[in-house]
C-alpha cells in the first residue's frame, strides 16, 4: 500500500509511526515554514530552510537498529550551542553539503536508515503570509497565535514543491492529512503551489485525521466543518475525515464521510500509533 502523508512535525510524526506498524509504503510530504525554536535561529543564521519539522519525521521513521531517534531530539542547553536539536544541526550540515534540499534530506534518511521517504514540501524555504480578520501577518509562529486566520500562502508565492512530491501523491493508493495545526502545519504543506493540485488529480482517496483537541488560540472555536471548510477554500479535496470517537463532536459535512473511532493516546493530546494504524488498516482494507 502505497500512501503520502502530508503535514508538519509532531502530528505527522505520529501518523508515520502508525504507519510503519502497518508495513506501508511511505512518503513524508513535509512542510519548511517553521520559524521557531532552534529551526529560526538556524533559518536566521545560515539563511536555510525549517527543517525542525523535517527532524521530526525523520526521527519518526529512523531505522531501529540504532539510536537515531534519540539522538537526532537530543536538545542542547549549553548556550554555546543554542539550544538546538542534534537534528536541525545535522540537517543544516547536509544542506551546506548538497546542491538541493531535497538532497540534503534524502541523504540524511538514507544515513539513518528511514523505512520511507521525507521529502520537503516545497524546494526551499518559505515563510507564510496569512490574510487575518484584521489585516496580513507574515511568520508560522505569528500565525499560530491568531484566532482569526482567514487564508494563508506561501513567500515566495511562486515557489514549488518538488517533483519527486507531487509523483508521490499521484501515485499513492491514500493520501494522509494531519493531524497537526490547521493553517501552520497541515495546511502550510498544501497550499505550496502543487501539492493541493496533486490531491485533487490523484485516484488516491484522502483521509484527514482531524486533531483530537482543539489548538487555542489557532483553531478555538471552530469545529470540524469550519475547519474542513478552511482546507475546502485553499483547494484540499478530502474524502474521509477521521475524528476521534470519544469526544462525540463530529458534525455532519455534505458528501464527505465521518470515521469516528477510538485513537486517543494516554495524555488525551495526542492520537496512540497503535491505534491509529488499526483504524487506518480498516479504512484502508474498505
Amino acid at each position: 500500500m502505497k500512501v503520502a502523508a502530508i503535514g508538519g512535525g509532531h502530528g505527522t510524526a505520529v501518523t508515520l509511526r502508525a504507519l510503519r506498524l502497518m508495513g506501508c509504503e511511505v512518503s513524508a510530504i513535509v512542510s519548511v515554514a517553521d520559524d521557531g525554536g532552534s529551526t529560526g535561529a538556524l533559518r536566521e543564521a545560515l539563511g536555510i530552510a525549517g527543517v525542525g519539522d523535517i527532524r521530526k519525521c525523520l526521527t519518526a521513521l529512523a531505522g531501529e537498529s540504532k539510536p537515531w531517534n534519540e539522538y537526532f531530539e537530543f536538545r542542547f542547553e549549553d548556550e554555546t550551542v543554542g539550544a538546538h536539536a542534534l537534528g536541525n544541526l545535522f540537517l543544516a550540515a547536509a544542506i551546506a553539503q548538497s546542491s538541493t534540499l531535497e538532497d540534503a534530506v534524502a541523504s540524511v534518511a538514507n544515513l539513518i536508515d528511514a523505512s520511507g521517504s521525507v521529502i520537503p514540501a516545497s524546494c526551499e524555504g518559505v515563510e507564510l503570509e496569512a490574510d487575518t480578520q484584521s489585516g496580513r501577518i507574515v511568520g508560522q509562529v505569528a500565525i499560530g497565535l491568531r484566532h482569526d486566520v482567514e487564508r494563508i500562502r506561501t513567500i515566495p508565492a511562486h515557489v514549488r514543491a518538488p517533483e519527486s512530491a507531487l509523483a508521490a501523491i499521484r501515485d499513492a493508493d491514500f493520501v494522509l492529512l494531519g493531524p497537526g495545526s490547521l493553517f501552520t502545519s497541515v495546511l502550510a504543506a498544501c497550499v505550496v503551489p502543487g501539492i493541493a493540485e496533486s490531491i485533487a488529480q490523484s485516484s488516491a482517496k484522502c483521509v484527514w485525521i482531524s486533531n483530537l483537541v482543539e489548538q487555542d488560540p489557532e483553531t478555538k472555536g471552530l469545529g470540524l466543518k469550519r475547519q474542513y471548510d478552511a482546507m475546502a477554500s485553499h483547494g484540499v479535496e478530502i474524502d474521509i475525515i477521521l475524528v476521534n470517537g470519544s469526544d462525540g463532536s463530529a458534525d455532519q459535512i455534505p458528501d464527505i464521510k465521518v470515521i469516528t473511532a477510538d485513537v486517543v493516546g494516554e495524555n488525551r493530546k495526542v492520537h496512540d500509533p497503535v491505534k491509529l494504524a488499526r483504524v487506518l488498516a480498516e479504512i484502508m482494507a474498505n
